[in-house]
């Protein structure tokens, strides 16, 4: 396969295994920025990250800088971070709140609109200087329960269209709000040193979970241990189409407002007595502490962002060889303030950067990267599971047990879609 022309993608995705090459040659990763990510619905906010009237936040869609902002009329936009004039970037902070961005070169200033809103000593230009004509360029944006998508296709599919089947699991997922509503708690971002595709991969693989959280998992107690026992539970992973997908680890926590009559696990017993003499209904508590505890599915959405059990994981691709990972806690937008406390608690046990599961997973990926610089013909293999679990899925769903890699063979063939066109 190494006299593959780059062209020729389509012969580098099998059904049940993608080339090596996916991860190493910086021709394929320069021609992905393209097809895929400036063809395709990225993600690039929550709205309660832009709540405000003229607050934003700096994003990416693929590696092109962009702001996210709410103007005075409530309006989202997705603006490219770049001045009109000489190109500079106007907005360098990660979020805030601000009616006017200025370019800190030249001085033009824009709207949160993105209009040009004055140009300093502008009797320099010719007398039919147009103003409208220099706006920030305004990328296509919609948004689904909450979750802001912005594309550079003017004639691509409504964004409900792309997410398809989808929607149901983002609906459920934004359970965790308990009644609510869905709020950005904090973030955390770090970089590792392999292709952006292996940390696709990572969001729907519950067959290294066991493997590599083992110290996780021994952290503990019994009764979470065994909730956490994710390939024992009969969940499933589901192709979803469009390269999406979601894989079931706790079939019991799909529906956050299912079984709230069940015992309070004893992890959250404490908490369940502080909302208690907070003056919560006993209803209300069990719903705020099994939201807490987090849905029981990863939602892989095609390209760049998973809803994955209780938080945001978004991946920017840097280069060939390097990714960003941003990992985005949530909690209740307006609910108790212990409830919120102890879902941060949570996040920072496995996700944080000195939590148990962040860095095991990121050692996984980075030692992928650099076995994929053995051999020159060698294929990453993705046949892990082809059958539906009994009673699970759906008849005619693409589907398989919780540890089949139905979820990568998903967003494999919708690369293979995209590129090979």
């Amino acid at each position: 396969m190494t006299d593959v022309a780059v062209e020729d993608y389509a012969a580098l995705v099998r059904d049940d295994r993608v080339h090596t090459s996916l991860y190493r040659d910086a021709a394929i990763f320069e021609a992905e920025m393209d097809r895929i990510f400036k063809n395709s619905w990225v993600w690039v906010a929550h709205a309660s990250e832009i709540a405000d009237r003229n607050s934003y936040k700096t994003s990416y869609v693929g590696r092109q800088p962009v702001i996210v902002t709410r103007d005075k009329d409530g309006q989202v936009h997705v603006l490219l971070n770049r001045c009109r004039h000489r190109a500079a970037s106007i907005c360098e902070a990660r979020k805030g709140k601000s009616s006017v961005f200025v370019c800190p070169y030249h001085g033009w200033s824009y709207n949160v609109d993105g209009s040009l809103r004055k140009v300093p000593y502008a009797e320099g230009y010719r007398d039919d200087f147009d103003k409208a004509e220099f706006s920030l360029v305004s990328l296509r944006t919609e948004d689904y329960n909450g979750m802001i998508f912005a594309t550079f296709r003017e004639d691509i599919q409504p964004l409900a269209e792309y997410l398809g089947p989808a929607r149901k699991w983002i609906d459920l997922f934004m359970k965790q709000g308990a009644g609510f509503g869905v709020k950005a708690l904090g973030e955390h971002r770090f970089r590792f040193p392999g292709n952006w595709k292996i940390q696709l991969e990572n969001t729907t693989d519950a067959y290294h979970f066991p493997i590599v959280h083992k110290t996780f998992l021994s952290s503990l107690d019994e009764e979470t241990e065994n909730l956490m026992d994710v390939l024992g539970q009969g969940g499933w992973v589901e192709d979803l189409g469009n390269g999406h997908s979601v894989m079931v680890m706790i079939p019991d926590l799909i529906d956050l407002e299912d079984n709230l009559h069940a015992p309070i696990p004893e992890r959250f017993a404490d908490l369940a007595a502080e909302l208690a003499a907070e003056g919560h209904a006993d209803d209300q508590v069990r719903r705020i502490v099994r939201a807490v505890g987090g849905s029981g599915f990863n939602l892989n959405l095609f390209p760049n962002v998973a809803c994955s059990m209780a938080f945001f994981r978004v991946l920017r691709p840097i280069s060939v060889e390097e990714t960003e990972i941003q990992h985005i806690a949530i909690g209740m937008d307006g609910g108790p303030e212990a409830g919120n406390r102890m879902r941060m608690r949570l996040h920072e046990h496995f996700q944080g950067p000195m939590g148990f599961g962040t860095p095991d997973d990121a050692e996984g990926w980075e030692r992928v990267q650099r076995g994929a610089q053995a051999g020159d013909d060698l294929w990453i293999m993705l046949n892990r599971g082809v059958e539906a679990p009994e009673g699970r899925a759906a008849p005619g769903h693409n589907a398989g047990d919780v540890s089949a890699e139905t979820g990568m063979r998903a967003a494999y063939q919708m690369w293979k879609r995209m590129m090979a066109v």
